[in-house]
């Protein structure tokens, strides 16, 4: 399965995007159809315009939570996990200068939900995210930020956790950290149908792994 990767994160291969589960129908790669075209355009003339900058991002309520992948993408979140319209994404992604790269759409896949059928877009388009705890540390000796951070579900609970409702005493506990007081943020990332699409032209079509104008 073709992946941009894990412009979210999942560093790791333990959780790795999944394969839908159940029949959830062919994934799908290649160029957009016309009413992904349409959808494309559509995103690009909004988000170009709200959210342009990372400072927009920001002052809107997505934070930052991972380093730049490997296609030069940084993430922001803002914690509302279903995008309503096309207008909500659920995150997006700039560059190393804070310029607006690309977007990702979501939906939950808790209970086997099968692929969406939204926006025009082909459900095989949509990938699964397994359900993890992120968090973002700061380096007790320089303040540095440190982005990446992550639990697997399993291990989170097993330490006497609930990783639906995080706390940073569970990180400490883990020794994932040293003290409460080097987290930054915790959250929990739920199972979800994932759709990543690039705000920014890209030559290979908005649904390619990487894009050739952008750099790492």
């Amino acid at each position: 399965m073709p992946i941009r990767f894990l412009v979210f994160v999942l560093v790791a291969a333990s959780f790795a995007l999944r394969v839908a589960s159940a029949d959830q129908g062919p994934s799908v790669s290649g160029p957009p159809n016309a009413s992904e075209i349409a959808f494309v355009r559509a995103i690009q003339a909004d988000l170009d315009k709200r959210f342009p900058t990372a400072v927009d991002a920001e002052k809107a309520g997505y934070f930052r939570y991972t380093n730049a992948d490997d296609t030069g993408a940084i993430s922001y979140a803002n914690l509302a996990w279903t995008s309503s319209d096309i207008r909500h994404p659920s995150q997006l992604w700039y560059d190393k200068n804070g310029k607006l790269l690309g977007a990702d759409f979501s939906v939950s896949s808790a209970g086997a939900a099968p692929r969406p059928h939204l926006f025009g877009v082909q459900p095989g388009r949509w990938v699964e995210f397994d359900e993890h705890v992120h968090y973002v540390a700061k380096d007790p000796k320089t303040g540095t930020l440190l982005y990446d951070k992550y639990v697997l579900v399993p291990a989170f609970d097993a330490a006497g956790g609930d990783a639906k409702h995080p706390t940073t005493a569970t990180l400490v506990k883990l020794h994932r950290v040293a003290s409460t007081n080097e987290v930054v943020k915790v959250f929990y990332f739920p199972s979800i149908w994932d759709l990543i699409v690039w705000v920014k032209p890209n030559p290979k079509g908005a649904f390619a792994d990487k894009n050739p104008l952008v750099t790492p």
